[in-house]
Parts: C-alpha cells; sequence; structure tokens
C-alpha cells in the first residue's frame, strides 16, 4: 500500500470512526452465537430475526433458556434467561427445543421439560406466555400441556405450525414417532379433528424427532431429525403432503455432516423472507473433533429448491449468510 492509499485510508478511517478492524462483518459466520446451544426454532417478528435455542449442557442444567435477535442475519443480539425454571414450577430439568409463535399481542413459547420416561413421571410439553419476544417467559398453564405418551411419542420436540386458515397446530413427538395436534384458540388445550380423533400419527420413514412444518406452494413439508443427537450421524430429511396430516412419505436427506466443516447437523428450523422465496435453515451441528455429546453449536446457512419443488442438499459452511434486512 503506498503513502496516498494509506494517508486516504487513514481520512476515512477518521472521518467514519471506523477501523478496518472494527468493519462489519460480511457474514454471519458459523457458529452465528458464541456458547453450547442447539435445537434452535427460529422465527421472524416484525423486521427482526429471532433463534431460540435449547441451552445445550447436563439435563440437570438445562433449566433456562436464552434467545438472540438479529436485523440483517449478521449481527446478533443476546437476551439472557427469557425463561427458567423459577417461571414453570414443575419443571425440574431438560428444558428443550423451543417452539416460539405470536398469537394476537402475545408472544407463546412451547418447550419440552424433564425427560419423562413414562406417564407416571410430571413433565412434558408446557407452555408459557409474554408480552415481548424477549420475554419474560411466565407459565401459561401451571402443568404440561401434554404430559402423556400418545402413539408411541414422547412428549418433546414440539413445533407449532399456523395454516393459512388460522388454526394452529403442534407437531411433536420423540422416541421415533410423531403426532400432530390442533390447538384450542388461547393455547390451553387442544381440539379433536373432524372425526374426532385428537391426535394423529403422522410418523414418515426413519423418523426420530426434531418436526419442523411449512408451505410452499400449495404443499406442506414435514421435515425431522434422523440417527443419534450425540453422534456424528445426526441429519435431516423430509417429506411432502397435501395437507398438515400428510400421508408424509419420506423423500431424501437435507442436511448432514460434512467431514470438512461439522458433524452432527440436524434438529433444525427454516426461516422464508416474507413475500419472498428465499430460505434459511438454521440448525445446531457438534465442531470437529468434538466428543462432548452437548458441545452442539446453532448455525445458519441457506436453503434452496429445484423446479419440482424438491429442497436441494443444504451445503454446511462456516461462513455462514450474507446481511438479509427484511423490508
Amino acid at each position: 500500500m503506498n503513502l496516498k492509499i494509506k494517508l486516504t485510508t487513514a481520512i476515512l478511517a477518521l472521518s467514519t470512526g471506523i477501523t478496518f478492524a472494527q468493519q462489519a462483518p460480511k457474514t454471519s459466520g458459523n457458529p452465528i452465537a458464541q456458547g453450547w446451544y442447539a435445537d434452535p426454532e427460529a422465527q421472524i417478528f416484525g423486521k427482526e430475526y429471532w433463534v431460540y435455542p435449547t441451552y445445550s449442557d447436563r439435563y440437570e442444567k438445562q433449566v433456562y433458556m436464552d434467545a438472540f435477535s438479529s436485523k440483517d442475519l449478521v449481527t446478533w443480539t443476546k437476551h439472557e434467561r427469557i425463561i427458567d425454571t423459577s417461571a414453570v414450577k414443575w419443571a425440574k430439568k431438560a428444558m428443550w427445543a423451543p417452539a416460539v409463535t405470536k398469537k394476537g399481542n402475545k408472544y407463546y413459547i412451547f418447550f419440552g421439560a424433564n425427560d419423562i420416561q413414562n406417564n407416571n413421571e410430571v413433565g412434558g410439553i408446557g407452555v408459557a406466555v409474554a408480552n415481548k419476544p424477549e420475554g419474560p417467559f411466565k407459565d401459561l398453564l401451571g402443568k404440561p400441556l401434554i404430559d402423556k405418551f400418545v402413539n408411541g411419542a414422547q412428549p418433546i420436540d414440539q413445533f407449532i405450525y399456523k395454516d393459512d386458515d388460522g388454526q394452529y397446530y403442534i407437531i411433536y413427538g420423540g422416541w421415533r414417532h410423531c403426532n400432530i395436534a390442533k390447538l384450542n384458540n388461547d393455547f390451553t388445550g387442544l381440539v379433536p379433528f373432524a372425526d374426532g380423533e385428537t391426535y394423529k400419527s403422522i410418523t414418515p420413514k426413519d423418523y426420530v424427532e426434531g418436526p419442523v412444518m411449512f408451505k410452499r406452494n400449495g404443499k406442506y413439508y414435514l421435515m425431522w431429525s434422523e440417527g443419534g443427537w450425540t453422534g456424528p450421524n445426526y441429519r435431516v430429511a423430509y417429506a411432502i403432503g397435501n395437507s398438515p396430516t400428510g400421508p408424509f412419505e419420506r423423500i431424501d436427506l437435507v442436511l448432514k455432516q460434512d467431514m470438512t466443516v461439522a458433524t452432527g447437523a440436524g434438529h433444525h428450523s427454516v426461516i422464508n423472507i416474507p413475500k419472498t422465496d428465499e430460505w434459511y435453515i438454521v440448525y445446531h451441528r457438534r465442531p470437529l473433533g468434538e466428543r462432548d455429546g452437548n458441545h452442539r453449536v446453532t448455525c445458519i446457512d441457506k436453503m434452496y429448491f429445484d423446479a419440482e419443488g424438491h429442497i436441494l442438499p443444504v451445503k454446511i459452511t462456516n461462513e455462514g449468510v450474507a446481511a438479509r434486512k427484511i423490508k
């Protein structure tokens, strides 16, 4: 760099107050936040992106949740302890996989707690409410919303889907079984389907946990995680159906490890930029060489479709994504 360029650079830096070391990053980088975080739920509220992950640690230490917000997908702000067990008296450990939605002027967070192993234990899927996306969230019911095994599904890993007619569905399940149910208007309970059933099994082939649903071009996409969450083969697959209840036939893998980048890529959510066909996948993965099952980090990459509407395999990156503000 010659003297003239150096002087020009120095003048620009002084006039803007920004040095080259201080310039905003061009991409988000992966992971998007420091710390061990897994099972991320991604949402758009207004013109902000929000990510709600599980705090990844031993079950006895998973007694709170943090959130992260961004206006551009690149710079993220941490919101600490948006909910914890002091606000949910029946939750003692293993607060997992938040699902967040807005209804009216309220924000609702659904979560699994206590990792129940049978119908005699206290725990399952709870719901809490707040006036702001960063909380603080307070227990809505004082007890779990779903606290029993139905159709073999452990009551964890809930996802909330709002259909075009305004109906909210809860899709959930661990232990290789996936259920869907209709939420009532105030999220205090469930309402039966037209045939009288309250819970419908929509379990696709190879399903393990972590369901996600969205609609694109009139079709319903169901995504889920396969493999073991502590292993390198954790991955995401998908199916397409004509209704929220399917049927859903497994099509292919979408997300998996890349031994040059990271292992254990799974348990995700998706973001669609409003009024566009731009899609992002937010997921967790394990750093290369890591053997601690709890060392998971939250990342983001682009997601694309082919002309037939199939999801193309996601390329996981260290760079993450470029800045994208919501207009």
